[in-house]
């Protein structure tokens, strides 16, 4: 006689069960297995027991992976040390670095964040970089980056290019400090955006409106909005900033199209600040294409590693401010003081409409006390930074963090996460079969 139905479910929901719980216990073991392993290859060989010599011998392919990790951590703890040249073979440096620059025909210069570390504002994969920290758990602490003011790399920069020698900045920085430098706005590109800006996408062409405060406020990742709207249509304003992830969608001031038309002509390019893990993806701006005898000669400031070091005519392990008092000596030019009444932000600015003054809380840009008084944008209700704070209601900006502030490692660190608590919940798993 046949058996019931409800009988052959019944016992073939328990064959699953058991073939689960064998795999659960198969992992657990085998991650038992790994962990002693590490243990005992952390040990040196002379003082590993006989058994432990054993179980390294049975398990050869899992001995062989661990060790291969152990080098790749080795490597990348080893690019990660900042590591700056002596004082003199920083200025022998600096005096190659300027016969380039003077027989350079087409300079091109690339910056990243390590250009405003002096600013006080962080970079992002140095020893307190903004991805580090996050990465290792680590508390970000920033203050409001409209208390930032341009660098001596910064004003170097648009000195050189004044003189003709710089003739194309590409800047992966957010900080808006090029433009506060002096630098012409056709003069660079912006590729990730610009905290002080924000855009009407829908214009054409894109209408862009410079701001004395950050736009970023209540933007982040694929939200870019800034809850105000174009003088001109009436439509959402974004802000400008492309996080990690995101493809540039925007003319300005991103000019995707005169960096890489630059690129092209470039026959030197100067990489300041920047580790280039992001910058190196953009192929349209190394002339790789070209043969090999007439692509751009490369030098490269950093303190830390990076991937196009090999490619490097001349690699300089230093701080950018200091390389670039040397460089600026050796060619016989004075570094400009920044100063803020001649900041230029506060002519483009465009002012905002009366509904919109309560649209911001952070802080904004203000002129010196003694300098003429800026009457765009300023209004009793606004806070303000770098010049007296006015008696408000609005909210500690200290800990204040822009919309676009570590925001490319909240992906990875959320993945992290996860699998942390998987492999929590599995082993729990385990230990309640048993």
């Amino acid at each position: 006689m046949a058996e019931p139905q409800g009988s052959e479910e019944t016992s073939s929901r328990e064959a699953r069960k058991i073939a689960q719980k064998c795999q659960l216990l198969v992992k657990a073991e085998t991650r038992a297995r790994k962990k002693k392993i590490s243990e005992i290859l952390k040990k040196p060989e002379e003082v590993r027991t006989q058994e432990e010599v054993q179980i390294l011998q049975q398990s050869p392919e899992v001995v062989a992976d661990m060790q291969k990790r152990a080098r790749r951590r080795d490597k990348l703890k080893e690019q990660l040390k900042e590591v700056e040249d002596p004082p003199e073979l920083l200025y022998k440096k600096s005096c190659e670095l300027s016969t380039a620059v003077l027989q350079a025909r087409h300079l091109v210069v690339y910056t990243g964040a390590g250009i405003s570390t002096a600013a006080s504002i962080p970079d992002y994969r140095g020893p307190n970089g903004v991805w580090t920290m996050l990465q290792q758990g680590r508390p970000v602490e920033t203050r409001s980056l409209t208390d930032a003011q341009p660098t001596v790399t910064h004003m170097a920069l648009a000195r050189l290019h004044q003189e003709g020698y710089v003739k194309y900045v590409v800047s992966q920085n957010c900080d808006g400090l090029h433009l506060r430098s002096g630098l012409p706005r056709n003069a660079f590109s912006e590729v990730h955006g610009n905290m002080y800006i924000e855009v009407c996408a829908e214009c054409d062409p894109e209408t862009e409106y410079i701001r004395l405060f950050d736009v970023t406020e209540r933007t982040s990742l694929h939200r870019h909005v800034t809850d105000r709207n174009c003088h001109s249509c009436g439509e959402p304003l974004r802000d400008s900033i492309v996080h990690f992830g995101e493809r540039s969608c925007l003319e300005s001031p991103h000019n995707w199209e005169d960096a890489m038309d630059h690129a092209k002509k470039a026959d030197t390019i100067l990489c300041l600040g920047s580790s280039l893990k992001v910058l190196k993806r953009y192929s349209c701006l190394w002339g790789m294409t070209r043969v090999l005898h007439k692509r751009p000669k490369l030098f490269i400031v950093n303190l830390q590693w990076t991937p196009k070091d090999d490619n490097a005519t001349l690699k300089i392990n230093g701080k950018c401010d200091e390389l670039m008092v040397l460089l600026m000596k050796k060619l016989g030019l004075e570094i400009p003081v920044y100063r803020r009444e001649n900041d230029p932000i506060f002519k483009l600015a465009i002012p905002l409409l009366p509904d919109e003054h309560g649209s911001f809380s952070t802080c904004q840009l203000t002129l010196p006390t003694d300098a003429t008084s800026l009457t765009t944008q300023h209004n009793s209700d606004s806070p303000t930074c770098n010049g007296e704070e006015k008696n408000t209601d609005q909210k500690d900006n200290s800990s204040y963090k822009p919309g676009w502030f570590g925001k490319g490692c909240a992906k990875r660190r959320n993945s992290a996460a996860k699998r942390r608590k998987s492999n929590t919940a599995t082993s729990t798993s385990v230990k309640l079969s048993d």
